[in-house]
């Protein structure tokens, strides 16, 4: 089937540390995934074995109805560390990942025009990146991605470096994004409200397991014209926020 399913999937680290214990987890086509949790409860090392930088001990995954057993193609990262080339420019950032993934030049360059237009950058192609701000060399970052082949984006907490407002613009550019381009997202988080903002599922985990599976409707009220700040001050929304919160804390005690 299209879309990622996870099989009972441990993964174990060779100091004993069981860092992922029997995880199950099904996620449509197209949907926008955020796994949320305390520090240490396993979100990045679901996104690395689903990226495949680590092996399972146990289980499966699978995506798009292939088994995951190492990196590839249909799978790009965001790491919080955006990992540009400085000898490059904003542009030849972009088309990288596309020269990387055998896209012919002119198509890679017209990828690139279009995919800078998306994010904003499109006024800044020709510039160093070490001239942009944090969050535009973090849009940087999402512009490669887009320019792969991948259907699967997987971002590790891309926007914990930035001040409150420009996290909330990215995660803006982020929904709009996840709309134009019809590609699934899976975004580890530790923000409450940046996941019940994102979220067509949300995965609340702890200790290795994923102790609940949301479904919130806040990503379309979005989609449907609402203001970013009226949804997050709802009532609605603070009470699940608060709900989210307590469900954390109770699994760190």
């Amino acid at each position: 089937m299209s879309g990622l399913v996870i099989n009972n999937l441990t993964v174990k680290y060779p100091n004993t540390t069981l860092a992922l214990d029997n995880l199950n987890l099904l996620l449509p086509a197209q949907s926008f995934c955020v796994v949320l949790g305390a520090s240490g409860c396993g979100k990045s090392t679901l996104l690395n074995t689903i990226a495949g930088f680590v092996a399972a001990t146990s289980g499966n995954i699978n995506f798009d109805g292939n088994t995951i057993t190492k990196s590839g193609i249909d799978r790009a990262v965001v790491f919080q560390d955006h990992a540009l080339f400085p000898w490059l420019n904003v542009a030849e950032n972009v088309s990288f990942a596309g020269k990387l993934a055998g896209i012919e030049r002119k198509t890679c360059e017209k990828n690139t025009q279009k995919i800078l237009q998306w994010v904003g950058l499109d006024n800044v192609a020709n510039h160093s990146v070490w001239e942009l701000s944090g969050g535009m060399q973090q849009r940087v970052g999402i512009a490669r991605v887009l320019a792969s082949k991948a259907k699967m984006l997987l971002l590790d907490e891309p926007f914990a470096a930035l001040d409150a407002f420009m996290r909330e613009s990215m995660q803006e550019l982020l929904l709009t994004i996840w709309q134009q381009s019809q590609r699934q997202i899976l975004l580890i988080s530790h923000d409450i409200e940046e996941a019940l903002f994102l979220a067509t599922d949300l995965v609340v985990m702890g200790n290795g397991k994923i102790l609940h599976h949301y479904r919130p409707k806040f990503n379309e009220n979005w989609q449907k014209g609402h203001n970013t700040r009226d949804i997050k001050s709802d009532s609605e929304f603070i009470a699940w926020r608060e709900r989210l919160f307590n469900q954390i804390v109770e699994c760190r005690l």
